[in-house]
Parts: C-alpha cells; structure tokens; sequence
C-alpha cells in the first residue's frame, strides 16, 4: 500500500482532531508493514496504533503441538503416523497455514482412497515428493 494511502486512513479514521474515532483499521502484513510504519511520512499513523502482534515462524516443536491439538480436537489422535506429523512440520516452513493446509490435502486424499491412517507413502504420493527429493530438502 502506497504511504500517501495509509496517511489517509488515519485522517479517515478519526474526526474533530482525534476526539472521536470513526473506524477501526486492522493491518495485516509481514516486516514491511512495520519498517514502512516507521517512516517519517508515516509516523503520524505508526504512533496510533495501539495493539501489535507480531508473529515469528513457528518452530517444530510448536507446530507439531498445533497438529496434535487438532487430531485430538477432531477426534482421532491417531490419524497420522507420527513419522508423517514430523515430516508436515519440516515442510510447513514454520507456517501454521501451510501445516494446516497440507494436512487438509493428505485428508482429502485419504478420504477419496478410503485410507484410515495417513503415512508418509500417502504424503509422497500428493506432494509428488520422491525419496531422494525429500533428502534434498532436508
């Protein structure tokens, strides 16, 4: 977003020089966001925001609790081996989106080949991933 853009949201945003708010913003984005915040033409708008979450990439050990949580939450802790669940975490590249989004495809797939238990053979049939990929990457 062009900075002459957000300068016009703070100026949209409040009335009778900041007495009362109109709107409510709520800005997503990744570093940038934030280093183009501090600018000078932007600083105006920086100092209003009063709420910052900031989110680093998950770690393993975090995205393989947020898999587990959802098996159990699902009703089948044991959907997955816990080979595949260590494999999804290595892949998700610390997003819970993509975690979250490659375990929906392994689901789906199971599901149209009536599978029960999901494995990494089913992993390297949908992400097309041979052996020798796989050790590449890792």
């Amino acid at each position: 977003m062009q900075p002459a853009v957000l300068s016009e949201l703070r100026l949209l945003s409040s009335m009778q020089f900041d007495s009362r708010i109109l709107i409510t913003v709520i800005f997503a984005g990744d570093g940038r966001l934030t280093a183009k915040l501090r600018r000078d033409e932007l600083l105006p708008l920086g100092c209003r925001i009063r709420t910052q979450l900031i989110m680093e990439y998950a770690g393993r050990d975090e995205l393989m609790a947020c898999l587990k949580h959802l098996q159990v939450t699902a009703g089948n802790a044991s959907l997955m081996t816990p080979e595949l669940m260590k494999t999804l975490c290595d892949h998700a590249l610390g997003n819970y989106r993509v975690l979250a989004t490659m375990a929906a495809e392994l689901l789906a797939s199971a599901a149209q080949q009536d599978i029960t238990q999901l494995d990494e053979k089913l992993y390297l049939n949908v992400f097309g991933a041979t052996p020798s990929t796989a050790q590449k990457r890792a």
